[in-house]
């Protein structure tokens, strides 16, 4: 059964965990979902493959499981589509919940529609290799941003945020804490508040 920690996080949001939890851990936002209706949470499995080549992938793929979020680290090369509808069906056998790539897809329309969240840097057609080693469960950087095999990944419409496994809970408690703040300012604006007030900032003379 997936840990319902990580469905608690996915219901808060990306931008919201990002700034509760002190303003860390958000990916290069030229990482975007192919669907932007998409919002996973998940642990995440790390994938290197070398650029152009995607036999790690297929390797790393095994590893992975229900509920995991598939992070792979291409190094930004989005010449070719390491990623395409096969794997995706192959990923949805295996109760994946995502793949973020730092690097390109294809298939991109057929992705969408088996409904398989997918966060890339880019679409392309061109064809990769299968005959250089990458590695499997080693920390990666995605967009700038180092990612551990087990770390928890949050995306959505806004963006990617990784949350480091040892703080996860702390995250869910201070996003939750920052939600009800928001509610409540909320509250107050349907009241006749302005932000200005609330945010105790000065009204320029």
């Amino acid at each position: 059964m997936p840990d319902p920690r990580y469905t608690a996080l996915a219901a808060l949001g990306a931008a919201t965990v990002y700034e509760a939890n002190g303003q860390r851990g958000a990916i290069d936002p030229a990482i975007k979902p192919l669907d932007p209706t998409s919002r996973v949470a998940g642990r995440a499995v790390t994938i290197r493959l070398e650029p152009a080549d995607n036999w790690f992938i297929h390797v790393g793929l095994l590893h992975a499981g229900p509920g995991d979020v598939l992070v792979v680290d291409a190094g930004g090369y989005v010449e070719a589509g390491p990623w395409g509808d096969v794997l995706t069906l192959a990923a949805q056998q295996r109760g994946l919940a995502a793949l973020v790539i730092d690097g390109a897809v294809r298939d991109s329309q057929d992705i969408i529609a088996a409904g398989f969240p997918v966060f890339t840097r880019g679409v392309c057609i061109r064809k990769t290799t299968k005959v250089q080693r990458g590695d499997v469960d080693i920390p990666v950087t995605i967009g700038g941003q180092l990612v551990h095999p087990g770390d928890a990944i949050l995306g959505d419409a806004d963006g990617l945020v990784v949350v480091p496994a040892a703080e996860l809970d702390q995250a869910i408690e201070r996003g939750r804490e920052r939600e009800r703040k928001e509610n409540e300012m909320r509250r107050r604006i349907l009241e006749g508040a302005t932000t200005l007030d609330l945010l105790g900032l000065p009204q320029p003379r």
